[in-house]
């Protein structure tokens, strides 16, 4: 019992959402329903997702893009090259993904370039860049993919609607980097190019591997195949046949943590009263909405939570991707970015969040109202 109480500690989402969804059969007692509510080919595309994706960072396949920037010589350049790295890949592997790949990388190679101040704006930078960059595709998060799945429109159509606010983020970080290098926009960056080699002795198989994997899950998502499970058991089944270790290792605290975000967005809707209040209060305001509750549960699970009480789904899924702004606990991926920068730096935990929350809501401020606007108008 001390074991699985010690472990719930260490993972806040998940013993939020177990216990939500505790509470809610509590209210409202389970029934046969409750089984065929949960979003099985979510969890199955998001299980796909974690597993390819855990084998993209065991193979370390971004290192020969990396190894570019050993030619770059100012920080303003370097800075541009890692957030925009981060901007552009989080589209297809995901937010918290990039920025495990990512965020590592900066701070080695600001160690070596003796540049340690700019590690707390910089990493906080690509979190931003994670959180807008990956919007654009239904695939970039998992409240993308939820709702995407949920929605039935197009993946072309998807990406058109987000593109206006995806495009104002991308020239608004680019702004914010000048900002930061404003006193020297040529300040030099000495860096060899060896603190992109990790060390490591690669398989160029599995590499090939996990790109085609990738291939066949993007091509699952795009095409809404009623056979999405065939594709799940063959990837499973590939993984665990030349890779087993990548499989042991797939992120599935968040599969849970979905699933009982399934199970308390069922329980809950099945009570008429609660249902009944809740679309009353979200209808109409989907935008704020999504961006409050996910102060306080996250803008995973709160996609889960009130997608059946939207009339607006484009201004729910537009502030679900503003949510994370806010504060560290709007989106998985800032928590994940804080996990990595304190595992290197265990007494600078308060000095993050005040850097971090400081960049990241004068960047809110920036994108809120025109994502509301936005988001109403088309």
């Amino acid at each position: 019992m001390n074991k699985i109480l010690s472990y719930l500690k260490k993972e806040p989402m998940l013993t939020v959402s177990v216990c939500a969804a505790i509470a809610a059969m509590i209210i409202t007692p389970p029934s046969a329903r409750l089984v065929s509510d949960i979003d099985w080919h979510t969890l199955a595309t998001l299980f796909m997702m974690l597993t390819v994706l855990e084998g993209f960072k065991k193979e370390n396949i971004f290192q020969p893009l990396l190894k570019t920037a050993g030619k770059i010589t100012t920080m303003t350049a370097l800075s541009c090259f890692l957030i925009f790295s981060v901007f552009f890949s989080s589209m297809f592997v995901t937010n918290d993904v990039s920025l495990i790949i990512f965020v590592p990388i900066t701070i080695i190679l600001f160690r070596t370039a003796d540049k340690e101040k700019y590690i707390l704006p910089v990493i906080t930078m690509e979190n931003i860049a994670a959180i807008r960059g990956s919007l654009l595709t239904p695939f970039g998060s998992p409240q993308n993919l939820f709702v995407f799945r949920q929605s039935g429109v197009s993946a072309i159509s998807f990406i058109r609607y987000m593109f206006p606010i995806w495009i104002i983020s991308g020239i608004l970080l680019i702004l914010f980097i000048l900002f930061l290098y404003r006193k020297d926009l040529c300040e030099k960056a000495l860096i060899s190019p060896s603190a992109f080699d990790d060390g490591k002795t690669h398989n160029n198989r599995l590499r090939i591997l996990y790109i085609v994997l990738f291939l066949i899950v993007i091509t699952t998502i795009v095409s809404r195949t009623e056979f999405w499970w065939v594709s799940a058991f063959v990837i499973a089944l590939t993984v665990l046949i030349a890779d087993r270790k990548t499989l042991i290792k797939t992120d599935y605290v968040l599969l849970v943590t979905f699933l009982c975000f399934f199970v308390f967005s069922s329980s809950i809707a099945a009570n008429e009263s609660i249902s009944n209040a809740l679309s009353t209060v979200v209808a109409g305001r989907e935008y704020f909405s999504a961006i409050l509750l996910s102060q306080v549960i996250s803008n995973v699970p709160a996609a889960i939570v009130l997608y059946g009480f939207a009339e607006n789904k484009g201004a729910l899924i537009y502030g679900l991707d503003t949510a994370g702004l806010c504060s560290i606990i709007g989106s998985l991926a800032s928590v994940i970015n804080y996990r990595i920068y304190v595992r290197e730096y265990p007494q600078n935990g308060k000095k993050f969040l005040k850097v971090f929350t400081l960049i990241s809501l004068a960047f809110f401020a920036f994108v809120v109202i025109p994502g509301y606007l936005i988001s109403n108008v088309q």
